[in-house]
Formats: structure tokens, C-alpha cells, sequence
């Protein structure tokens, strides 16, 4: 049986789907997946993936014309079943135009598209009502998995050596495409780091800015404190290699908390707009979760807005670095912040 994986949400989306990959290879053999050109690093060398098809739907592949180039593409590969992650109506029509006979979706779905919609429940991670989707069992807590080159690793290695970063050190991701989701005080809480152990940001190019007021407030610090800025200057895959290396990683409700996951490196993970009850948080043994509880407004959205609708951004302004301090001792990743 051949099977096909339509997942085109983003990148933290995609590390959680491959738990799913991997349940669907061990069944049937190795999976296509359809996937964004961003994500495909993520998944182009993971053992349970066949072949990787880019599709850029808000680039070269967008409209009419780049949908119908998509379909041709799948009804070349001759798929035998089709299984639909993302809820989205580009999705569904995709497998349904390229008359792959079983196309699985969520109920909640596009469900005249599908032959099979399943249920999606309510609570839970996002990793299991994944497996559910695929029909198997799902594992105890399973996590996700990213598969690193050697030059992955020797390239962060270059990276870090550049900037006399030695392990260990501490990574933080102060970035997000939603930025009621970004914690405020990431500047302070590396200076206070910073005088104990070195520190690297990490984050994609549109990240650069606030990895870089990380680290200038860093360095002006003593002679011996040490920060660099990654954001925009690894590759997804190096950075997931970064992370692998950092002693822990602190990070916002974004792609870095997943990419953590995937190379099994304890987490701090501030959540303020969103709440890990929708199923996107930490579940590792040493991860820990700063969340302001109790806040009438929160969470806000789905996705977390842009800005705080009510313009006061408490369930981030209000975490102190001191509570980030502390949440970080707790992981037991470092002898003392």
C-alpha cells in the first residue's frame, strides 16, 4: 500500500506529524509526504519518508495553476490511501482532485472529502490525536523525532566554535510569528544567565533582530560572558542540532518547543496567549511549563493574536525572570543559573 501525507500547516505542525509518519511506515512501508518548502528539510532524511513533494502554496506553487500542477504530480504516484492532518480545504480538494480512492480527515474536517473521517478529541497532545488519525494505537507519550547529518552537526559545531561558545550553554528562542506569544524579558533573563553560562539564540531570519538584542545586552557584560545569535544563520535542521546540544532550551509556544522534543533537550516553555490544554506543549520528564493561571483572558485565540486584544499583555509581562530562573533549576539541567 502506498500512503500519502498531506501536511502543509507550519513547521511545529510538521515535527509533530512524525510520530504519525513513523506509525504509518512501520505498517505499510515508507510515506510520501506533501509538505511546505520550509518544512521539508524537517522530514527530506526521516527514515519513514519516502519522498518528500514541495508545495509552496503561498509562493511559486499559489492559485489555480499551482494546485492542478500539485494534482498531476499526485495522481502520477498512484496512491492508495491519503491521510489529512491539516484541516484545511486545500488539503482535502488536493487529495480528492487527485483521485486517491481513501483519503482519512478529522470529522471536523472537510468531511464530504474524505471516504473515512475520524473523530478528533477534544483534549490530549496534538501527537496523539495524530496516531488517531493513522488508526493505530498510540504509544505512551510518544514523541516526535528529526534525523540530523553529519553535516548538520559539523556545521553548528563550525558555527559555535566561531563565536567561543562551549557547551554547556543555554538556548533561547524569543521568537514567534505571533507575538502575543513572545515573552518579553528574554534580554534580561540572558544577562542573568549569562553570568554563569554562555548563551545562543535560535530562531528562523525573521527572528535575527530579537536574537540580536539578546546578545547585545549580553555583551556588555564581564570579559568572560559569551552569547551568539543563530536566528537566520543555521539551516531548520542545524538549529534542531543546536538545540540537541544546549543544556536547555527556553523558548515561547513555538517551532523551537517542538524541534526540543524531537532531539529529546529539556524545556522551558512560556505560554501566555495560548495554553498547553490545546495540546501543543512540552511532554518530556524534565520539561517544565511557566503559564500565568488564573488570568480571565486567556487564552485569547487559537493561534494567539498579533497583539494583545485588550492592549495589556499581562499573561506575558506579568512572568518574571525570576520565575523563568527558577523554572529553569528546576529541569536540572544546569548546576546553578
Amino acid at each position: 500500500m502506498t500512503s500519502l501525507v498531506i501536511q502543509t500547516a507550519f513547521l511545529g505542525d510538521v515535527v509533530l506529524t512524525t510520530p504519525l509518519l513513523d506509525a504509518l511506515a512501520t505498517r505499510h512501508g515508507p510515506v510520501d509526504i506533501v509538505t511546505t518548502p520550509g518544512a521539508a528539510a524537517l522530514v527530506e532524511t526521516h527514515p519513514a519518508v519516502r519522498r518528500v513533494i514541495p508545495y509552496d502554496k503561498r509562493g511559486a506553487d499559489r492559485g489555480l495553476a499551482g494546485l492542478i500542477r500539485l494534482v498531476r504530480t499526485l495522481r502520477a504516484g498512484r496512491y492508495d490511501v491519503a491521510y489529512l492532518p491539516h484541516r484545511s480545504l486545500r488539503s482535502a480538494a488536493l487529495a480528492w482532485l487527485a483521485g486517491i480512492p481513501q483519503r482519512v480527515g478529522f470529522q471536523d474536517g472537510w468531511r464530504s472529502l474524505y471516504t473515512e473521517g475520524r473523530g478528533r478529541a477534544r483534549q490530549g497532545h496534538e501527537i496523539d490525536r495524530l496516531l488517531a488519525l493513522g488508526g493505530g494505537s498510540a504509544p505512551h507519550h510518544a514523541r516526535p523525532s528529526l534525523h540530523l547529518t553529519v553535516a548538520d552537526r559539523a556545521a553548528t559545531e563550525q558555527f559555535l566554535q566561531a563565536h567561543g561558545v562551549q557547551e554547556p550553554f543555554v538556548a533561547l528562542a524569543p521568537g514567534s510569528i505571533w507575538g502575543s506569544k513572545r515573552w518579553p524579558y528574554y534580554r534580561e533573563l540572558a544577562q542573568r544567565l549569562a553570568q554563569h553560562v554562555a548563551i545562543v539564540t535560535v530562531g528562523g531570519p525573521e527572528d535575527a533582530a530579537l536574537g540580536e538584542q539578546v546578545v547585545q545586552g549580553v555583551e556588555g557584560g564581564g570579559a568572560a560572558w559569551r552569547a551568539a545569535n543563530a536566528c537566520g544563520r543555521l539551516s531548520l535542521r542545524q538549529s534542531a542540532e543546536l538545540i540537541r546540544r544546549a543544556a536547555v532550551l527556553v523558548t515561547n509556544d513555538s517551532a523551537p518547543l517542538h524541534l526540543a522534543q524531537a532531539v529529546d533537550t529539556p524545556t522551558v516553555a512560556i505560554f501566555g496567549s495560548t495554553v498547553p490544554a490545546f495540546g501543543f506543549g512540552p511532554r518530556g520528564p524534565r520539561d517544565v511549563v511557566v503559564e500565568l493561571v488564573g488570568l480571565s483572558c486567556r487564552p485569547c485565540s487559537a493561534h494567539g493574536p498579533p497583539v494583545c486584544p485588550l492592549g495589556h499583555h499581562r499573561c506575558m509581562r506579568d512572568i518574571d525572570v525570576e520565575r523563568v530562573l527558577a523554572a529553569i533549576a528546576a529541569t536540572g539541567a544546569l548546576k546553578s543559573t
